[in-house]
């Protein structure tokens, strides 16, 4: 890896975006440069942990909505740390043998998520990859021998393309991807968003400068281009808790839950 701050090595000084999420959701796997950094952004967004919470609500419905479709493999690229409902728990619920693959670069994530599945059996892989070089991850000898790119994937960008900067293309990430996956398959993405509230906006891009990995948020036009490729499914790009909630969520107005998310189905 490199040694600039994007690099994602352990180091406890400097807030990870991976234990800043593992804060917001209420885990303990964080140090106190995280905790200092993530109630700095709470002091002006106390909504962000009810979001963090919605936004890992999503991936659960999401999954189960794929698993329900017909899908039997995950790519899950920029997994984060592991907490409840992880993937292939959510897709355990509805199918047998779903082949799961858990893709970060954070050596913090990758240990938890092998120790948590060092018991889940042979369906399950964790890989290292970055997100920024995807012909890596799709050429990872250990991605190769548990998806099956003949037959439909799931796609799993859940709250990981707002940190890949434009000069990173994230058009020509997904592409990549797209191109990779045969037709029936899906991508999940959520995405932080500057058409949320100004000030909450203001303080999660000054904070994350300081961070693993600057955040990039981007408006509802630039997030659906990342869906090029791909038949939005129903409601479309919506704010988090306006994806086929199954229990009420209390966000007033929705776009308090300051991330879009959606669900599309490769034509």
């Amino acid at each position: 890896m490199g040694q600039d701050r994007r690099s994602w090595g352990f180091d406890p000084t400097t807030p990870n975006i991976a234990r800043l999420y593992d804060y917001y959701l209420g885990g303990k796997d964080n140090f106190a440069a995280d905790r200092e950094a993530a109630e700095r952004i709470l002091a002006v967004a106390p909504e962000l942990r009810l979001a963090a919470r919605e936004n890992r609500a999503f991936l659960g419905r999401a999954v189960r909505f794929l698993a329900e479709s017909g899908i039997t493999q995950f790519l899950d690229i920029g997994t984060g740390l592991p907490t409840q409902g992880n993937v292939h728990e959510v897709a355990a619920e509805v199918i047998d043998d779903a082949r799961v693959v858990y893709v970060d670069k954070d050596p913090v994530v990758l240990g938890h998520a092998r120790a948590l599945l060092a018991g889940a059996g042979g369906t399950t892989t964790v890989v290292e990859g970055d997100l920024r070089r995807p012909e890596e991850i799709l050429n990872h000898e250990d991605v190769v021998k548990a998806i099956d790119f003949g037959k439909p994937v799931g796609l799993l960008l859940v709250a990981i393309m707002h940190f890949i900067p434009d000069g990173d293309d994230p058009a020509r990430i997904l592409t990549t991807l797209r191109d990779a996956l045969p037709p029936g398959s899906f991508l999940v993405l959520s995405h932080g968003t500057r058409d949320a509230r100004p000030a909450a906006v203001t303080a999660g891009t000054q904070v994350y400068q300081g961070a693993t990995s600057p955040l990039v948020l981007r408006t509802r036009d630039e997030i659906g281009t990342l869906f090029d490729g791909f038949d939005l499914v129903e409601p479309g790009l919506v704010w988090l808790p306006e994806w086929r909630p199954d229990i009420s969520v209390q966000f007033d107005p929705p776009e308090t839950s300051l991330i879009l998310c959606g669900v599309g189905r490769k034509i």
